[in-house]
């Protein structure tokens, strides 16, 4: 998965001569909380959130009143407050990339920007979360079945012909680790399948199934035990 097919593509921008409260309705217009500041050419020089906002103005801890508040920010430019130096990142580079620069820099937001720094796009970390749950299917009708995981080689051919040999698609697999229970490997499957008869044929072939999640057409979740 890259970075382009999971970002905001042409995200709107704000120039640094903006004042903050046109800033602030954008976001709140459009139900988002950071704006990435450009250049006139669209290079990207700053970024503004309305936590920022809401820091530098001293929003939460005034004595202002509404008014004079509003007053304030309608003096005050984007580019006194905005940040400066701000993480990137292209759109070719592979999602974990991204996702891991927000955990190593506590942030939640990268502004996508071409070889020349022009703002191309936008992914926050709720895009990543999304992301997450597309790639294991959480949303689309189907089974997840979690099987306890040995280290040697043919593991998962084994398991997936499982699979194959009653009609069921793999819509995705993963293999995680956890200091608990080992390493597990998370098998998606939808078609014509049974959760009865599929449980017993991988624990027929030696498999130990340890946790099964079927996903309805409603969306719905029903939670079964493992075997």
């Amino acid at each position: 998965m890259y970075v382009k097919d999971h970002m905001t593509s042409e995200p709107i921008t704000v120039t640094e001569d903006v004042v903050i409260s046109k800033a602030v309705e954008l976001m709140r217009k459009n139900q988002f909380h950071r704006l990435p500041v450009t250049d006139a050419q669209g290079r990207l020089i700053g970024l503004i959130t309305g936590g920022l906002v809401e820091e530098k103005s001293g929003a939460q801890n005034t004595s202002l009143s509404i008014f004079e508040l509003n007053y304030l920010l309608s003096r005050m430019k984007v580019s006194e407050i905005m940040i400066r130096d701000v993480k990137t990142i292209q759109a070719d580079v592979f999602l974990e990339e991204a996702a891991q620069m927000m955990i190593d820099n506590e942030i939640a937001v990268l502004p996508v920007v071409d070889a020349e720094n022009h703002v191309i796009g936008i992914i926050t970390e709720k895009d990543i979360f999304q992301a997450f749950n597309d790639l294991l299917g959480h949303r689309h009708q189907g089974t997840r079945f979690i099987i306890a995981c040995e280290d040697h080689p043919g593991f998962l051919v084994g398991v997936t012909k499982c699979f194959a040999e009653n009609d069921a698609n793999l819509e995705s697999l993963g293999v995680y680790h956890s200091q608990s229970r080992g390493t597990e490997l998370l098998v998606k499957a939808t078609g014509a399948i049974s959760v009865e008869n599929m449980s017993q044929v991988l624990s027929d072939a030696g498999y130990h199934v340890t946790g099964i999640a079927q996903t309805m057409a409603d969306g719905t979740v029903k939670h079964f035990p493992g075997v």
